[in-house]
């Protein structure tokens, strides 16, 4: 389980992350939306220990992120935003550099490695240097090295980011494909991603709770729930549209 019990984060005078808590399930994938700046990104990162709490604590798995941090990491995948890496290496390189950290050798770490590269088709590029990659190549190796230990909680900040439509459907089905034996948490501005994958949705504005719901609920209260988009090809037809639309009102 993941546990956040009153997380707060200031950057001098400003303040971030406003006293959150929440818990997650094994079985759980859980969505933080919300708008750019809302401290999202700031959630993840003290959720994986990446940035310390200015108040409260984390847990991961019982284990404190602060006071016990090497045991709560071996249990976590964290994929950060921009997915950084390291860029002269190649894709298989750093592969084999972060399973050797994470305690893999051998035949287990081979056997790892093709595995989630098949997953995330890295393929074509393994021999590249990263730096020389896609921004969706790079996200696709960040998510390689998340999961590459296949641990039990993952943390991913914005995990489609930068990826084209086919790459954002396969991400989500490899994390729905994961979701009943894992604790997942991920961010995101989008809604749909919430409803592409997510089993509960926390919506977070200027650093606090605002919402806790499934994503039906959120979906249903949505002002644009059930609207209709029209566009038009000459501004010259929004007269005679808008009388049309009025007539079937």
């Amino acid at each position: 389980m993941i546990r956040a019990e009153g997380l707060s984060r200031n950057y001098g005078p400003l303040r971030a992350v406003d006293d959150i808590s929440f818990t997650v399930r094994p079985g759980e994938v859980l969505g933080f939306l919300g708008p750019n700046g809302a401290g999202k990104t700031t959630t993840m990162r003290m959720l994986a220990g990446f940035v310390p709490a200015s108040a409260g604590y984390a847990e991961i798995c019982g284990f404190r992120i602060d006071s016990q941090p090497l045991e709560a990491k071996r249990l976590l995948g964290y994929l950060p935003e921009g997915a950084p890496s390291y860029g002269e290496m190649a894709p298989g390189e750093f592969l084999q550099f972060i399973g050797r950290i994470r305690g893999l050798s051998g035949a287990a770490l081979r056997s790892r490695i093709d595995e989630v590269c098949a997953r995330l088709q890295l393929g074509p590029v393994l021999k590249q240097p990263i730096e020389t990659l896609s921004k969706g190549f790079r996200r696709r190796v960040g998510l390689a090295q998340t999961i590459l230990h296949d641990p039990p909680v993952l943390i991913l900040d914005e995990p489609t980011d930068g990826l084209d439509p086919n790459q954002k459907h396969e991400v989500r089905e490899l994390i729905n494909a994961m979701a009943a034996r894992k604790i997942i948490v991920i961010s995101t501005h989008i809604l749909e991603e919430v409803d592409a994958v997510c089993t509960r949705a926390i919506i977070i504005a200027r650093g606090r709770i605002v919402a806790d719901e499934t994503p039906e609920t959120l979906i249903h209260r949505s002002r644009y729930h059930n609207a209709v988009t029209i566009r038009l090809a000459h501004s010259a037809d929004l007269a005679a549209v808008t009388d049309d639309l009025r007539r079937l009102a």
